[in-house]
């Protein structure tokens, strides 16, 4: 069955506000919680809070729907929809005020990504898209460049704090530090979305998980950002992005380092 992604992403842009509104709002009083997978894999009652808003919302609108969320309030549809849901994307930079952080909101049908919002609280800033209708910044159409040389390149770097993926990450970077204009470490989505706004020349995220990527990846590529991973398209492994005149040679660096 169709749906009107216009108003889906109507929908999934107001919730992403309120969350980041009240994430805004109760920084000073958050509590954080036992880590998840890791030491540094932290969540936050706000975290928990987020969701909740999000998926009571999704839920009372389309119960048939499925949903896979970061803080566990997934549960199983019918409907062929399937909502991916990340309601804090940045739970460290959020928790010790060290950088940004995003909510994160996808709409699939079956495999395919059909609607994506990430909202940035502190700049109030909503990227969306819809499949097939562009990629959007408030409203505003975004459009990726050819992009300059791997030698000048602003490249955005992503990965969790494991301490087997910090080994690879360390890996990547020592290759492409010394080739490269600069790189951000940044969480995984605004890496994405920046590279929709050509913020970043190039990016890549390693050993992620789906609601991290998930919306960011559908901004990107409906901005014209070449996408991939180790074979012909990303996966949460590997994900590389970039503008398509860096493409070659950011991606076959990356590919031979991680």
């Amino acid at each position: 069955m169709e749906r009107d992604l216009s108003g889906v992403r109507e929908l999934a842009s107001d919730l992403a506000v309120r969350a980041g509104r009240l994430q805004l709002e109760r920084r000073d009083t958050l509590r954080v919680g036992a880590p998840k997978a890791h030491a540094n894999d932290v969540v936050s009652d706000v975290d928990i809070a987020s969701e909740r808003l999000i998926v009571d919302a999704v839920h009372a609108a389309w119960p048939d729907d499925a949903m896979l969320a970061e803080e566990g309030n997934g549960r199983r549809g019918t409907s062929g929809w399937n909502w991916v849901i990340d309601p804090l994307d940045g739970t460290r930079n959020y928790i010790s005020r060290t950088g940004p952080w995003s909510v994160c909101i996808a709409l699939y049908h079956g495999d395919e990504p059909r609607m994506a919002v990430v909202h940035e609280p502190v700049a109030n800033e909503t990227f969306s898209a819809i499949a097939g209708g562009g990629a959007f910044l408030n409203g505003e159409p975004l459009r990726v460049a050819g992009g300059p040389p791997l030698e000048k390149a602003l490249v955005g770097v992503s990965f969790q704090p494991n301490p087997a993926t910090k080994e690879r990450a360390a890996r990547v970077i020592r290759q492409l530090l010394p080739v490269s204009g600069d790189i951000r470490r940044l969480p995984a989505a605004l890496n994405l979305v920046y590279l929709a706004a050509g913020r970043l020349d190039g990016g890549l995220a390693l050993d992620t998980n789906l609601w991290d990527i998930a919306a960011g990846a559908l901004v990107a590529r409906e901005a014209g950002v070449t996408l991939g991973g180790h074979g012909t398209d990303f996966t949460p492994e590997l994900t590389i992005g970039a503008a398509p005149e860096l493409w070659p040679a950011l991606s076959e660096l990356v590919r031979s380092a991680a």
